[in-house]
């Protein structure tokens, strides 16, 4: 049997990159991994999302080059040469990753991995044949999947997930898109983008119902003016899929009716994969799907450990990567931090752009305290002008008391490459008179920061 210090059940940007940080610390290290290397965010996800919306993006640009006294005759797109790219770009990054365990001695072991008694993992290949291997520390990091709704199941044709989304061999003429989170308005921006009559349906009454209250309804309203519908208070109640369309029933406030499309994808969550890996056997403690771990990122089990989707903190691969990196660092008796659940940025690349981090405005005021809070649209600012990119704007909310930087939302081109500033200073406990007297450069769209922390403090020079 293989003996190890550390296996790691899963290598998404929480597992692999656990690994990597435990062999640079010296553990003798291994990864078991089912399907390809990088996991969902890698090869279904994150990476080739952004593939998609960047070909969404150059497609915006060539249908609107006029604005930019440019002539582009006939522009138009090939769907299958988009995704195409979109799969060409997931894979190289999954090689990045072979890579990087093959540099740092990283062992891989291929199939399905079981939880066993005494620090044991079994694992099962394609073949059917299992092997056991042993560690003193064993990392579950699994991830999830696309949850499915009793009312919406998936066929993987008619009803999807991201991951047939992703890969559609036809571009649909009509999609209903079920959820508005990030998952859910990035799908209906591309598909929109790319010519596909789009609807959204979203339980509750705002899209991208976690943000600040301001960001979604500059949201909602730039979804309408791209031609999306837009259905909130809305639920699917069921599916009939016998047809050569599918059709969706849509129950609002003001009663049901029947919409037809070609395809529905299902973007309401996810469902993590915690299921025949062991758990149960071991009396490993789980509560609402999710594994009970403490700071450390401990199971109830010693040796056992879990990070990333398959535990309760925010389900973004930045967070998995972190609280992977905590781990290994304490099972290696570093001295560390716990880390900060309310300083995680959340990012959304739908067109326009959302990103932000701390506490929105009504979070904040519920907390108690009295606010300096400041907007600076981008309307106003130079090189949004310049761009041709003047929707969205910074709001940044500050303790009226002490300069506490307590939540900043953004909204508009390019601002997920800008919540750092906010995250950065939030974790060095800046003030807003701080991020006030820095100064700036001019002109970018991250001035805005300054800009709405001058609006705050009644010292905006631009509005």
């Amino acid at each position: 049997m293989s003996k190890y210090d550390i296996i790691v059940l899963g290598s998404g940007p929480g597992g692999y990159v656990t690994a990597i940080r435990a062999s640079q610390l010296g553990f003798k290290t291994a990864v078991i991994e089912k399907e390809s290397l990088g996991g969902v965010c890698l090869n279904w996800g994150c990476i080739p999302t952004k593939a998609l919306l960047k070909s969404a993006e150059v497609f915006n640009y060539l249908k609107h080059a006029e604005d930019y006294g440019l002539t582009v005759k006939e522009a138009d797109k090939d769907f299958d040469a988009v995704v195409n790219r979109s799969r060409g770009v997931a894979e190289g990054m999954s090689k990045g990753v072979q890579f990087l365990m093959k540099k740092n001695k990283i062992d891989v072991i291929k199939g399905f991995g079981k939880l066993k008694s005494g620090k044991k993992v079994e694992v099962k290949d394609k073949d059917g044949k299992t092997k056991e291997y042993q560690a003193d520390h064993i990392i579950v990091a699994t991830g999830a999947r696309s949850r499915e709704l009793p009312s919406l199941p998936q066929d993987g044709e008619k009803v999807i997930g991201y991951r047939e989304a992703m890969s559609l061999k036809k571009q649909p003429k009509k999609m209903i898109v079920v959820g508005s989170g990030a998952i859910g308005v990035e799908f209906a921006h591309f598909y929109n983008a790319m010519g596909t009559e789009v609807t959204i349906v979203e339980y509750l009454p705002n899209l991208v119902p976690l943000e600040d209250v301001d960001v979604s309804k500059e949201f909602q309203k730039s979804f309408k003016k791209a031609g999306i519908k837009v259905m909130t208070n809305a639920s699917v109640e069921s599916v009939d899929t016998s047809g050569k369309t599918v059709k969706a029933k849509v129950k609002t406030k003001k009663g049901e009716e029947t919409i037809e499309a070609d395809v529905v994808l299902s973007a309401v969550g996810i469902k993590t994969n915690i299921e025949n890996i062991g758990l149960e056997d071991l009396g490993i403690k789980t509560e609402k799907d999710k594994i009970t771990v403490n700071e450390w990122y401990q199971t109830n089990v010693p040796g056992y450990y879990a990070i990333g989707d398959v535990t309760p903190g925010a389900a973004l691969a930045h967070v998995a990567s972190a609280e992977g990196i905590l781990c290994v660092e304490k099972i290696k008796g570093m001295k560390v931090e716990a880390l900060d659940y309310g300083n995680i940025p959340g990012c959304t690349y739908a067109s326009p752009e959302i990103a932000s981090v701390g506490m929105t405005e009504k979070e904040a005021k519920e907390a108690g305290y009295e606010l300096k809070i400041g907007k600076f649209p981008f309307s106003a600012s130079g090189k949004a002008s310049a761009s041709g990119q003047k929707e969205g704007f910074i709001k940044v909310i500050y303790d009226a008391k002490y300069g506490e930087w307590l939540g900043c939302h953004m909204i508009g081109a390019g601002v997920t490459d800008m919540i750092a500033e906010a995250v950065l200073g939030r974790k060095l406990e800046t003030t807003g008179h701080e991020v006030l007297k820095a100064v700036h450069p001019h002109p970018t769209m991250s001035e805005a920061v300054m800009e709405a922390t001058a609006a705050a403090y009644d010292e905006v020079i631009h509005l």
